[in-house]
């Protein structure tokens, strides 16, 4: 079954005209097949290195208070495994360059969690066309007029001034107010994070032409409804199947809960 037909059986007598289908770019993309095997790379010594240096000194050690990560997350950092870490920070420097490979998870999009094995979901760099076509395409087989969106995790920090406003972000979207940032982005909204708000990114959409504002509050209306599946990194993934971060499963992950497609609706 292809994702259209996927899409259109899941939503068939539940989506009405005007809903807003929200979709996790995670799961859009492993149905699309944009997935590697990171276990095929063989990270140069360059890499291992920049990988020791930067991940568990610089996070573990100084970036990780900076931000105020969690005790939790500053002790992963410091123990951060050099062999899969080293093989994953390989493939994000090729895919998406420096400025998302400096991030400590999820660079670019590239992400492991709730996925089994060595597997990670690599960004599509035709995304917006993708949407277009799954509006049309849900429209013509269900008879309704939706408007469709591609929403990722990674936070777009919004800041909370009512004169100023200034929204980062780690990813581009399709919304030009939405200032991509790369790591930088991560870095001034964790470390100021009095000022500024973290939310959901919605990274394309097709349909009603929705402000951007109104874009954001749906797009993380929908993530907190989505919830995190198995965790929110393939570390804490693992943690909670109690596994080894290669030894999680589709099986494991077939008992998760988790929402990949949500339906929003105005009730006026």
């Amino acid at each position: 079954m292809d994702v259209v037909e996927l899409l259109a059986k899941m939503l068939k007598d539940k989506a009405v005209d005007g809903d807003i289908v929200v979709l996790s770019e995670k799961a859009l993309m492993v149905a699309f097949g944009q997935i590697f095997d990171e276990s095929k790379i063989k990270p140069s010594i360059f890499t291992k290195i920049f990988t020791y240096l930067w991940m568990r000194i610089v996070w573990g050690w100084i970036l990780g208070y900076v931000c105020r990560l969690k005790p939790s997350t500053i002790q992963w950092l410091k123990t951060y495994p050099l062999r899969e870490g080293s093989t994953h920070k390989q493939l994000t420097l090729k895919t998406v360059g420096l400025l998302q490979t400096l991030k400590p998870t999820s660079e670019g999009g590239i992400d492991g969690s709730n996925l089994p094995y060595n597997l990670v979901v690599l960004p599509m760099k035709n995304l917006q066309t993708k949407t277009v076509y799954l509006k049309n395409k849900l429209a013509e087989k269900l008879g309704v007029n939706l408007t469709v969106m591609v929403v990722d995790s990674d936070r777009t920090y919004i800041l909370r001034s009512k004169k100023i406003s200034l929204k980062l972000s780690t990813r581009k979207t399709c919304y030009k107010e939405i200032l991509n940032m790369g790591f930088l982005a991560y870095l001034i909204g964790r470390m100021f994070k009095q000022f500024f708000r973290p939310n959901a990114t919605p990274l394309t959409i097709a349909g009603e032409k929705l402000p951007v504002e109104k874009a954001l509050i749906i797009a993380e209306i929908a993530d907190r409804v989505r919830g995190f599946g198995a965790g929110r990194t393939v570390f804490e993934m693992a943690k909670n199947l109690n596994t080894t971060i290669d030894g999680v499963t589709w099986k494991m992950l077939g008992k998760i809960k988790h929402y990949p497609v949500v339906v929003v609706r105005r009730t006026c």
